[in-house]
């Protein structure tokens, strides 16, 4: 049904305090991935798939923010919940990750872990499509670009490897999410999603690509009205 990475960055700032990024991004042969399945906040970023619980990702960040480890926070939640057999859950926190697979999933389904990422999926063609994007991402880790478009080149990585194997689904969908803890405001690519399409992760990075032009041409424009205004005051 679906597959998604999970990713914490942690770095310093120009002031030298410790910061994070954390991200997710999913795709699936369903319309809308992006209302129930990713979550993300200043403390972490969980992935909720398969038989999606919405809840396991929603009270799952909220439980990282409360203080509380993730295998403790996610761990919990499927200790409490009657499908937990038919869940995926995974994600990251700023001190550790957490991958689950229930017996019950449908196959192809599994999950890999490394440093600072999760990658899990089901009813896929087969392993290649888990592994391809994780070693994409690992190829990008702490790069250049936005964290934002990393996760939407691993997702492509995955889709390229074979992806959702349910070819007879063609409405599909795909999202990404991204908090920044050192950054005052969100930039306006950092929260996509393509509610449906036949080829969502295409339509992600156009849509990423106009997202990010839109947001830094309006920060050009502020940013010579208030030379303008300055201007002003100085006659």
């Amino acid at each position: 049904m679906t597959f998604s990475i999970c990713v914490r960055e942690p770095y310093e700032d120009d002031d030298g305090d410790q910061q994070y990024r954390f991200g997710v991004a999913i795709t699936t042969r369903l319309p809308a991935v992006g209302v129930p399945c990713p979550h993300v906040n200043e403390h972490g970023a969980v992935a909720t798939q398969s038989l999606t619980n919405e809840r396991l990702g929603s009270k799952g960040i909220e439980y990282l923010a409360d203080g509380l480890g993730i295998e403790d926070a996610l761990q919990g939640l499927l200790n409490a919940d009657d499908g937990s057999a038919s869940r995926q859950l995974h994600g990251v926190s700023r001190d550790g990750e957490f991958t689950f697979s229930g017996d019950e999933c449908n196959g192809w389904y599994g999950h890999t872990s490394g440093e600072n990422y999760t990658v899990a999926g089901n009813l896929l063609t087969g392993e290649a499509v888990v592994e391809r994007t994780a070693e994409q991402y690992e190829d990008l880790a702490f790069g250049d670009e936005p964290l934002a478009k990393r996760l939407i080149d691993a997702l492509g990585a995955g889709q390229a490897a074979g992806g959702d194997k349910r070819e007879d689904l063609t409405i599909q969908s795909a999202a990404v999410n991204v908090v920044d803890t050192g950054e005052d405001e969100r930039a306006y690519y950092d929260n996509l999603r393509v509610d449906a399409s036949e080829d969502p992760i295409v339509d992600l990075r156009e849509t990423y690509r106009l997202a990010k032009q839109g947001y830094e041409d309006a920060l050009e424009r502020y940013e010579e009205s208030e030379d303008e205004d300055g201007a002003d005051d100085e006659e």
